[in-house]
């Protein structure tokens, strides 16, 4: 059981909840969130007993009984959609956000042409990997502050929000100061001090589904994040690891209604690290449009056989620009809009 307190409650009438809770044999964990403070009761089972104990005390505005172990993204918690607001773009609302970019920023001449490109298409977000982690050591890992400013100077250039993603506690204050949304990729998605750290910051969190996370863990992860007072998260789909080769990883298209029954947060798919293969990244992204998804998050890339990585999954500019057509005419079908 949650007990919500009135956004205008004071610490001395939280604290006076917290211990009739106690006092009844429960332990409690508060949560400060940005707007309201909420209180945890663990194992609550008397549950018309606290009822009657404490609903009409002051501060408090309402008792929500859950079930599930995801407390504050259920949809039990919170009965209408999160809409994450970035200055006017609005993720999780009638709008389909779709983010696109290079999977890593190589320079900034290519990084401001392929945000070009996509923008025209109709992107509202650029992506891009300042620090990549990688399965092999000598891989590329990334250009670190130096994509950083990059990105920043193409978001001037050309107006869109940038996504990138954080891999440590360390990088989280300078990575802060660049980004319009973390990201966590699948790797770090049970790095939970990782998540708990980007959970204090007053920045959206993109959390992408680890490779072989169910759809439970996923959402438990995204609590970590809430917990800490940052409600904007942002759920991604990008594929799990199953026994199949002819893909990188198998697109879960299901965890997309499913997550939209389970959580208020918004979720949004990503293709080509489900497919692995261009080839594919069109039926997939069509896919998790028409099963409901908020967004797609699109590896494009303006020459692939020369990207420093993950160029076999990257659309090229003109068949990223034919995809985002054959979007919109899934999206007007649904009712809603790109």
């Amino acid at each position: 059981m949650i007990i919500s307190m009135h956004s205008n409650a004071r610490k001395k009438e939280i604290k006076n909840v917290v211990r009739e809770i106690e006092l009844l044999g429960y332990k409690t964990k508060v949560f400060e969130g940005v707007r309201k403070t909420v209180i945890h009761i663990i194992g609550a089972t008397e549950r018309d007993r606290i009822k009657r104990k404490v609903e009409n005390m002051p501060g408090v505005e309402e008792l929500i009984p859950i079930l599930h172990p995801f407390k504050l993204v259920s949809r039990e918690f919170k009965k209408s959609n999160t809409i994450i607001d970035i200055d006017g773009l609005k993720i999780g609302g009638e709008e389909i956000i779709v983010m696109a970019g290079p999977c890593a920023v190589e320079s900034e001449d290519m990084l401001l042409k392929i945000a070009e490109e996509v923008k025209k298409s109709g992107a509202k977000i650029l992506r891009g990997g300042a620090f990549k982690p990688r399965t092999s050591p000598y891989s590329f890992q990334g250009l670190g502050k130096k994509g950083l400013e990059f990105l920043a100077k193409a978001r001037e250039k050309t107006g869109l929000k940038i996504v990138t993603e954080v891999i440590s506690v360390e990088d989280v204050p300078i990575v802060s100061q660049y980004t319009d949304i973390f990201q966590i990729g699948a790797r770090n998605m049970q790095n939970f001090s990782l998540l708990k750290t980007v959970g204090r910051f007053n920045k959206p969190v993109l959390l992408k589904r680890g490779i072989s996370s169910t759809i439970e863990e996923f959402l438990m992860a995204a609590e970590y994040i809430v917990s800490e007072g940052n409600p904007n998260v942002i759920l991604c789909e990008r594929g799990i690891r199953t026994h199949e080769k002819y893909t990188r990883n198998t697109l879960d298209i299901s965890a997309v209604p499913v997550i939209k029954e389970l959580s208020h947060l918004p979720i949004i798919v990503d293709p080509s690290h489900a497919a692995g293969d261009w080839r594919y990244v069109g039926a997939l992204a069509k896919a998790g449009i028409a099963a409901g998804a908020d967004g797609l998050i699109i590896e494009v890339h303006n020459e692939p056989s020369r990207a420093l990585s993950d160029g076999k999954q990257s659309l090229k500019p003109e068949k990223f620009k034919k995809l985002m057509e054959e979007i919109k005419a899934i999206s007007k079908s649904i009712g809603r809009k790109i």
